[in-house]
């Protein structure tokens, strides 16, 4: 920006166009805080989508995690979705990252209908027992993204980035 800046004759320095963004609200949309840390002691499951043809509604559900940083500290945001509509079935938010908002939204999305596959990244939330557990009493199908794959879960990561695309661009704040 400080070289755009400058190259329409603006005499500008990196300093004052950080503050000013800062001061306007924008910035870059990037990887953050890395929140899917798997547990060594819980199971993780294969990639079941791999070449898979996504036809019909509730063949396959998603879920991920995010932040959103909040002026002290952040609030976690998990969503599940169908893969094939993009529909948001349910979500819930928490304020630390143990397992029971995930389960939480897990069940509400469960009381309507259920998928055939339930893909997650491998984050600690959703390799736990408890979790896992749920899925199967349903007799789901667990897929599981590979380490450090996040193109494999892309549809729920496309909507984290709309929803904070959108966040900034309607002038909503964001600390830190």
């Amino acid at each position: 920006m400080t070289q755009y800046l400058r190259s329409l004759k603006y005499h500008v320095n990196p300093k004052r166009v950080r503050r000013l963004m800062r001061k306007m609200g924008l910035e870059a949309i990037y990887p953050k805080p890395n929140l899917s840390k798997p547990n060594k002691e819980h199971k993780i499951y294969p990639y079941l989508l791999k070449d898979l043809k996504i036809e019909r509604i509730n063949q396959v559900w998603s879920s991920d995690i995010t932040y959103l940083p909040m002026a002290k500290g952040y609030l976690y945001l998990v969503a599940i979705i169908d893969i094939y509509s993009r529909y948001v079935l349910s979500w819930e938010l928490s304020n630390s990252l143990e397992n029971s908002f995930c389960i939480n939204a897990l069940e509400k999305a469960l009381a309507g209908c259920k998928p055939e596959i339930f893909n997650t990244d491998q984050g600690s939330q959703f390799t736990s027992n408890d979790y896992t557990k749920v899925l199967k009493t349903h007799s789901i199908k667990i897929s599981m993204d590979g380490k450090g794959r996040a193109i494999d879960n892309v549809f729920i990561e496309r909507l984290w980035r709309s929803l904070k695309y959108c966040k900034a661009s309607y002038g909503i704040r964001q600390t830190g």
